[in-house]
């Protein structure tokens, strides 16, 4: 099997280093089924999509919706890289799943309306499956709702055009869409489980997720 390359545009080592772990553990892959690559921090080199069976990215502090003025030179080169990223990806419906940034960044290069309208604050949500998401054959064996983990300021408020809604949370409606056979994209963080979340709470508790003076109560969640 090819291996899957994991792209991840966390900035601190800490949270980068967990959450590949996390991404290794939840999709049943050891280190030697995968290449990773950090997007904020390597040289941006466009991937050969034939020597992969997929791409896997995951989350940031980076928000599409922050205005322009006030992004990072980082984040400005991260979402130029993505955009010719995702255009070979779409072009080719290659296998692609992005978690949390990765749904602002795919949804927004798609044509979806990415906003602020939808946040969810960090904590557990029930995940209800869309009669769409009940014919798709990734979610196949799930139940129909399932809890997860959230923590997000923008979500993708309006679908791409053509994209396939699959689930959805009361506190945020589309929690997860395809495009075309193979693009998915989740708000919720399917990766991680409350120990990763911990940590994201201690890293980021000045990031704008929550006041800090929450950060305390959130570890008794």
């Amino acid at each position: 099997m090819k291996p899957f390359l994991i792209i991840q545009l966390r900035p601190e080592d800490e949270t980068s280093n967990s959450e590949f772990k996390a991404i290794l553990r939840t999709g049943g892959l050891e280190e030697s089924d995968v290449v990773r690559f950090r997007a904020e921090s390597e040289e941006l080199v466009l991937p050969d999509l034939s020597k992969y069976s997929g791409i896997i990215v995951g989350g940031s502090p980076f928000d599409i919706t922050t205005l322009e003025e006030n992004k990072s030179d980082i984040q400005k080169k991260v979402e130029a890289y993505f955009n010719k990223l995702l255009k070979i990806v779409v072009d080719n419906d290659f296998p692609f799943l992005g978690a949390c940034s990765g749904n602002g960044l795919l949804g927004n290069y798609c044509g979806g309306k990415i906003t602020r309208k939808y946040h969810e604050d960090v904590g557990g949500v029930d995940i209800t499956i869309t009669e769409e998401g009940l014919k798709d054959d990734l979610l196949a064996g799930l139940p129909r709702t399932f809890r997860a983990l959230v923590g997000h300021k923008e979500a993708c408020e309006i679908l791409p055009p053509n994209a396939v809604h699959l689930a959805s949370s009361p506190t945020c409606p589309i929690q997860m869409f395809r495009v075309k056979n193979n693009i998915y994209a989740t708000q919720f963080h399917p990766e991680a489980d409350a120990n990763e979340f911990i940590l994201r709470i201690n890293i980021y508790k000045y990031n704008g997720y929550f006041p800090p003076k929450m950060h305390k109560s959130l570890l008794m969640l």
